[in-house]
């Protein structure tokens, strides 16, 4: 028989990631002062150990666990599997149990035409706004994937990697594109962290951050575009690759049928 929840606790610090803080701040700076649910933040906090591979693909989930870390009842646990399940990122199996959704592969080549789409049009429009383009955001994503390179920090590298993309659809005058990119390139974030960590991944990384920025710099507006296809294409050059070092994170169908 299913077990009781137990009642909620109201004392316990309930514990969220980067996203989660994010939504802190953003309901702060809305005057709203109240803290996120207890939902929202399981959410925030399972969703970055997902995507930043924290919890591998595969790996089972248990709900009384995490409820015990958030001092709640496995309610707010439940509903925040639920929005992970409706993203893609949790597999739950009726009489098996829940785990990391694996990455589908088969859907990653669609996920990077939708980026390239956005990206080479923010691209394109920085090189064309001229002397209107601020610099200063891209070249300081670039220093920090520079430092994070020598220091081998592949989660600052990756943090720096979207402040330089973020840069430049500031840059083209529509920032809320880069909000439509993240929403697309959920799955896509989890393969490129396996790739990350390949010899030279991230010296070519930032070369092609340098190329993609000079030629805006150029008001080149066909050449920025072009490198930035070219960059975001190669995210999937490597696939079969990477999927044949680490086979079981992931899958070819879109449903799973299992851990």
């Amino acid at each position: 028989m299913p077990e009781a929840d137990e009642p909620e606790s109201r004392t316990a610090p309930i514990q969220i990631g980067a996203a989660g803080q994010a939504l802190a701040v953003g309901q702060a700076r809305a005057g709203r002062t109240r803290r996120p649910s207890a939902a929202v933040a399981i959410h925030a906090h399972l969703r970055d150990q997902i995507v930043q591979l924290v919890r591998i693909p595969g790996e089972p989930i248990n709900e009384r666990e995490i409820a015990a870390l958030f001092g709640v009842s496995r309610t707010p646990v439940r509903e925040a599997l639920l929005q992970l399940a409706s993203e893609g990122l949790i597999a739950m199996v009726p009489q098996v149990g829940t785990f990391v959704a694996r990455i589908p592969a088969n859907r990653l080549p669609e996920a990077v035409l939708v980026r390239q789409a956005l990206e080479e049009a923010t691209a394109r429009l920085a090189a064309e706004r001229g002397a209107a383009v601020d610099f200063a955001g891209m070249e300081a994503a670039i220093d920090r994937q520079v430092r994070a390179t020598e220091r081998e920090a592949i989660e600052e590298f990756h943090i720096a990697d979207e402040a330089f993309h973020a840069a430049i659809a500031a840059a083209s005058g529509y920032p809320g594109i880069w909000r439509l990119v993240r929403r697309a390139k959920l799955q896509l974030d989890r393969y490129r962290r396996t790739t990350l960590p390949q010899a030279g991944r991230l010296p070519k990384v930032i070369e092609q951050h340098r190329a993609i920025m000079d030629a805006i710099a150029r008001h080149d507006p066909d050449e920025a575009a072009l490198r930035m296809r070219a960059h975001v294409g190669a995210l999937v050059a490597d696939l079969a690759v990477i999927r044949a070092l680490r086979p079981d994170w992931f899958t070819d169908i879109s449903e799973e049928a299992g851990p």
